[in-house]
């Protein structure tokens, strides 16, 4: 479908929603698309936590543009296929806007079909370049990039003079991805890169793989991927007394990787984007959060909160539910949000985004350490 007629059809059922009388035509539905099921549903929580709180205070405080704001939840494992299948059941229900998904690799297919269909996406956690490289018109984040986070762990692992470094990755777009901007800004910096190779996901025994290590004399490991390959690949290298300082993108930053790895958790390196619940401006919606028995902590709890809360905002600042009026407002504007100022570039990216280097302890706290 060309995007002009995309846009006129669009418009049209923009057009028949807010002239319904009845109260079903009048809400404004909002999908939830994430992994609810699988290795990183934790991820999940967080995601579906913060969306959730945001649709349920703004809907409290009067809704968008009078209308109520409904979650459509739906579960992609964070899987490719399962992504395209839930991508497809939110356009059969009447979407038009979308908070996901989480997991590069699920997002980029289904931003595919939301492209298609004229259905507004904004990621609060998929971190690949790749999806917004393409020039998509309805494709937004809030969150930064591969290529701003990479760099920033790559300039750290510089600042403590490694004699050899192994980076490691998933093969998944994420976890490789990253890995291949921590290795490249390494290698610019003159640091030798001794290993540079892929796991597969879901594996279990990394006994090979710490042998590699301990054969390269590798002082720090670099792992792109998520936590339940690292917490084993950590566990086993204690196990083998493999003496080396691990480090790893957000998607390792879970407390559930204190529990499959154990002590050998303590030390890890980890970069993730600012403790926005500790911010002074952000205390009403954590004791929100807290009142609920809900962690506000997590690195996509106030980045999925966001992604809801600019979606209300792009509603109103257009006067419109069409997608792509939304899409122009939220890239000619500025808003204020829990995770701090949100201006868009062309490509639905924002601005700036800080990342930051924490040391990840055994009872799952951390501390900042650039």
């Amino acid at each position: 479908m060309k995007t002009s007629v995309k846009k006129l059809v669009t418009g049209i059922s923009a057009s028949i929603a807010l002239m319904g009388t009845g109260s079903a035509l009048a809400e404004i539905k909002v999908g939830i698309a994430g992994p609810m099921t699988g290795p990183v549903a934790q991820y999940g929580d967080m995601q579906f936590s913060g969306a959730r709180m945001a649709i349920e205070r703004i809907n409290a405080d009067g809704g968008v543009m009078g209308e109520q704001l409904v979650a459509v939840e739906v579960d992609d494992v964070c899987d490719p296929k399962q992504a395209v299948t839930v991508a497809n059941r939110l356009v059969n229900d009447g979407v038009r806007f979308v908070i996901g998904h989480l997991c590069s690799s699920s997002t980029q297919p289904a931003s595919d079909i939301y492209e298609d269909e004229g259905i507004l996406m904004v990621t609060p956690a998929s971190t690949s370049p790749d999806i917004t490289e393409r020039g998509y018109e309805l494709v937004f984040r809030t969150i930064g990039l591969d290529s701003m986070q990479g760099p920033v762990a790559a300039n750290y692992l510089v600042s403590l003079n490694p004699e050899r470094v192994a980076v490691i990755h998933d093969k998944q777009q994420y976890g490789e991805g990253i890995a291949t901007a921590v290795r490249d800004t390494l290698k610019e910096a003159g640091v030798e890169v001794a290993m540079f190779e892929g796991i597969t996901a879901g594996d279990k025994d990394f006994s090979s793989l710490v042998t590699k290590l301990r054969d390269a004399g590798v002082d720090y490991v670099y792992y792109g991927g998520y936590h339940p390959e690292l917490g084993l690949i950590l566990r086993q290298a204690r196990q083998a007394n493999l003496d080396a300082t691990f480090m790893g993108p957000e998607g390792v930053g879970n407390k559930d990787i204190n529990t499959i790895a154990g002590e050998a958790a303590e030390g890890l390196l980890v970069t993730l984007p600012p403790s926005f619940d500790e911010k002074a401006e952000n205390q009403a919606l954590v004791s929100a959060f807290k009142e609920k028995g809900e962690d506000p902590s997590g690195p996509f709890v106030l980045t999925s909160y966001a992604a809801v809360q600019l979606v209300a905002e792009g509603i109103e600042a257009a006067g419109s539910i069409d997608p792509f009026d939304v899409a122009k407002a939220l890239r000619a504007g500025t808003f204020s949000t829990p995770i701090g100022t949100v201006e868009y570039d062309d490509k639905g990216d924002m601005e700036s985004f800080e990342f930051v280097v924490y040391e990840w302890h055994s009872d799952g706290s951390k501390t900042p350490v650039n």
